[in-house]
């Protein structure tokens, strides 16, 4: 197992790990090659991927706000879940939000998401019933 930081040039692989792991994702709107890439150029190290012989099994993007640190787009390949690569991302990716001074970890899960659920309970995730999610869009893509 590999984990090193993704660029443009694994956009094509990103978006098959998303897509073999059940992960939707918007190739016209936010998840389209120019929008990766321009969030890529905003922070790279925030994209990490996890290689397993040689190949991309799985892909998480951090993200922050200057208080809170965000795991977003976790994904692993069927073949490769359960194996290390998950928990591998997640570890990585706190110690990159920490070395920016973060100490708070969140993560949004949708429901029917059981693997992830029990991935992040497992990393000390604590989940809160309580908590309503809101979002506005400006349009369906995004």
């Amino acid at each position: 197992m590999e984990l090193r930081t993704l660029s443009s040039a694994d956009y094509d692989a990103i978006v098959g790990v998303w897509d073999r792991a059940g992960l939707p994702y918007r190739p016209k709107g936010r998840d389209s090659r120019p929008e990766i890439e321009r969030q890529m150029a905003i922070d790279p190290e925030m994209w990490l991927g996890c290689f397993m012989d040689g190949k991309l099994a799985g892909v998480v993007l951090g993200t922050h706000e200057s208080r809170k640190g965000w795991l977003n787009r976790l994904a692993v390949v069927p073949e490769h879940q359960g194996k290390g690569c998950g928990r591998a991302l997640v570890n990585e990716m706190e110690k990159r939000l920490r070395a920016r001074g973060l100490g708070i970890f969140a993560v949004l899960i949708e429901d029917g998401h059981d693997a992830s659920m029990a991935l992040f309970k497992k990393a000390g995730y604590e989940v809160h019933e309580n908590i309503t999610y809101l979002r506005k869009r400006d349009n369906q893509d995004i």
